[in-house]
């Protein structure tokens, strides 16, 4: 089929192949690159937001608190609460379009409010964190019956004293506390103790769209140069090669009629200007043989003539 084809065709069949398979070999590539680029992006984003829930819970604990813990014996208040305010501000961030499909949760094994109990997969990272003290984050994949969640995930530990105060023992708490969440859970802490673990998480959808859509943007790029550059390289190609060998065919062709007064006009010094060059001096030696076999025969006809 290749045979029957232009040289301007071949060429730009050529480039398509290799566009074609170019792009499907990068796309793999640039598919597996992207997404870890969107991960990498959006664990940023949650890392920024979990050292923001920490320090909101350490103004709770060295400010608010000692400021109201004497009315906690007249009436709980949830406001002193670290892990409250987190979770409050949290949900005013929520309400925002570019936090609307975070979530967050600080999940133990022992906490007072049982909204916040870790489950069975929390509970793992939560024991992980307990065991290797040298390791701040974990990230990944998970699966829930709603489909599949992008989370990241660091200790949360006791560094305040006044922390002990509600959750050492249910003696040392206060009663209004004990009234609204009982004296079960959320007791046996200790200072220092990894007793949480900061939860943030999103669809993972929405990290996979992410890298489709950088996808999508940079094979619409590159798609976008490589058809310029196929239509460069046909524009030069029919310029420089396919016109010049056009005329050099016209020019042999009346010559190999008998037209001798044509000529190869060598407009380059590439190739094709070679050619052409080559082609003069075939014409020349075309016309010195001529000549010669033209005197040859005069010469002949004279001689006959005077015999």
């Amino acid at each position: 089929m290749l045979k029957n084809l232009k040289l301007k065709q071949k060429f730009t069949i050529l480039l398509l192949v290799i566009l074609v398979v170019g792009l499907s070999l990068s796309g793999l590539v640039l598919s597996a690159l992207l997404r870890q680029n969107a991960t990498n992006e959006i664990a940023s984003r949650a890392l920024t937001l979990i050292d923001t829930m920490t320090s909101l819970r350490e103004y709770t604990l060295t400010q608010i608190y000692p400021e109201l813990s004497f009315k906690l014996e007249e009436k709980f208040l949830p406001q002193v609460v670290s892990a409250y305010s987190a979770r409050q501000v949290f949900e005013i961030l929520r309400k925002k379009p570019e936090y609307r499909d975070l979530f967050y949760k600080e999940a133990a094994i022992n906490p007072t409010n049982l909204r916040d109990k870790a489950d069975s997969f929390e509970a793992q990272v939560l024991e992980r964190f307990r065991k290797e003290k040298d390791l701040k984050q974990v990230n990944g994949f998970r699966s829930l019956p709603g489909g599949e969640i992008f989370y990241i995930a660091r200790p949360l530990t006791i560094s305040q004293e006044s922390c002990l105060q509600c959750h050492s023992t249910p003696e040392a708490a206060p009663k209004t506390m004990i009234e609204r969440f009982g004296a079960v859970n959320g007791f046996g802490w200790h200072l220092n103790e990894i007793v949480a673990a900061q939860f943030v998480s999103l669809p993972a959808s929405k990290v996979i769209e992410k890298a489709y859509q950088s996808s999508l943007l940079i094979v619409g790029l590159v798609s976008t140069v490589f058809i310029a550059v196929i239509f460069l390289v046909n524009v030069f190609l029919n310029r420089q090669v396919i016109l010049p060998l056009k005329r050099i065919t016209r020019v042999a062709e009346e010559v190999s009629t008998g037209h001798m007064e044509v000529d190869f006009e060598q407009i380059s010094n590439d190739e094709i200007g070679n050619l052409a060059k080559a082609f003069k001096r075939m014409k020349l030696s075309l016309e010195m043989a001529m000549k010669r076999i033209r005197r040859t025969q005069g010469g002949n006809t004279g001689g006959s003539a005077g015999y």
